[in-house]
């Protein structure tokens, strides 16, 4: 069994972890540790998500509190398979690049850099100032995988789901976990045939 650690920060779009949970929660074989930031928390309102926050937490197997710095995920001694910031504020990535630990957040990424596990970060801001593109690039040069909500039209998406369960595959992939969320690529032949 797989254990993933899904962090949402502040950042707008947290319907990109709300569907990341839904996909995980769905496969038997993934076990979730969720934590979520207090704005993570007013946005599901905010960004009319549809989602109380109970039903966020249903969504994982075990879920803490953003102040617990004596929660599991804080110590290298917890062993999982990737930590998603899903999504990313660049107030947490600024903590993470400069290993300021002062939230459960910070500590679980900064964890699962020592411990050289994956991470990958999906950060939401547009457009990137110099700071935010140097802090970005310093976390990827750690191993870190910068994975920006940008949507991808070769596959005619129809509807905003569609949109974000493109961006949701490509977490999944990285995360080595199949999935068949959304049309994959198939060859400039194949799409010349749908667009006609």
């Amino acid at each position: 069994m797989k254990r993933i650690v899904v962090a949402i920060s502040g950042a707008s779009g947290t319907i990109y972890g709300i569907r990341l949970l839904e996909a995980l929660h769905e496969n038997p074989d993934v076990e979730v540790h969720l934590v979520m930031s207090a704005w993570a928390k007013e946005n599901l309102a905010i960004e009319n998500t549809g989602y109380v926050e109970s039903q966020v937490n249903a969504l994982a197997d075990h879920v803490y509190d953003p102040r617990n710095m004596g929660a599991a995920i804080a110590s290298g001694s917890f062993h999982h398979d990737g930590m998603v910031i899903v999504p990313s504020s660049m107030k947490t990535i600024a903590a993470i690049a400069t290993g300021m630990g002062d939230s459960l957040i910070g500590r679980a990424a900064d964890v699962t850099l020592k411990e050289r596990r994956p991470l990958l970060i999906v950060p939401r801001e547009s457009p990137f100032n110099q700071i935010h593109l140097e802090n970005m690039l310093k976390l990827s040069r750690m191993g870190v995988e910068i994975i920006p909500p940008i949507p991808a039209f070769y596959n005619n998406p129809q509807t905003i789901d569609a949109l974000i369960n493109h961006n949701t595959m490509k977490l999944l992939d990285h995360l080595h976990i199949d999935n068949s969320l959304s049309p994959r690529w198939q060859g400039l032949a194949q799409a010349k045939m749908v667009a006609r």
